[in-house]
């Protein structure tokens, strides 16, 4: 347990040591730009790698987690999907208030062109339905 937390914590300093180099003033005032690029690729190149460690680093903890506590994993699951469901519910009812408002424009739009004689059923689709009834029927494709 110690040698995890010291590897996780020597990833750290290793993060650290990456983006402060990456921030010092030896690049912004280097005057060689090959010089200034080699070490910025260094720098990233490490941190890929810390960042892979860490990585690795977490899911073998997940795993340790999933071995010994495998109802916790589940629970967690079950939070996440259920926290998924709730944000798609909201884009879902974001989506057909739009769709309302989209609808109610275009019979007040459509309202304004006919005759108050000339309305259609109330309904959501009657617009469309009336614009296709003035259409002409579509020419038979010979067989």
């Amino acid at each position: 347990m110690i040698s995890d937390s010291f590897s996780l914590i020597a990833a750290l300093f290793i993060f650290q040591a990456c983006f402060s180099s990456l921030v010092s003033q030896d690049y912004v005032n280097g005057t060689d730009q090959e010089e200034i690029r080699t070490g910025v690729d260094q720098c990233i190149q490490k941190f890929l790698d810390v960042a892979r460690q860490t990585e690795c680093f977490f899911l073998q903890k997940r795993l340790q987690l999933s071995v010994q506590k495998p109802e916790q994993v589940l629970k967690e699951d079950v939070s996440d999907l259920r926290n998924e469901l709730q944000r798609k519910e909201l884009l879902v009812q974001k989506h057909l208030a739009k769709l309302h408002h989209w609808q109610q424009v275009l019979e007040d739009v459509s309202g304004q062109h006919r005759k108050p004689t000339d309305l259609p059923p109330p309904g959501p689709l009657a617009f469309l339905e009336q614009a296709s009834a003035s259409l002409p029927p579509a020419p038979l494709k010979p067989s």
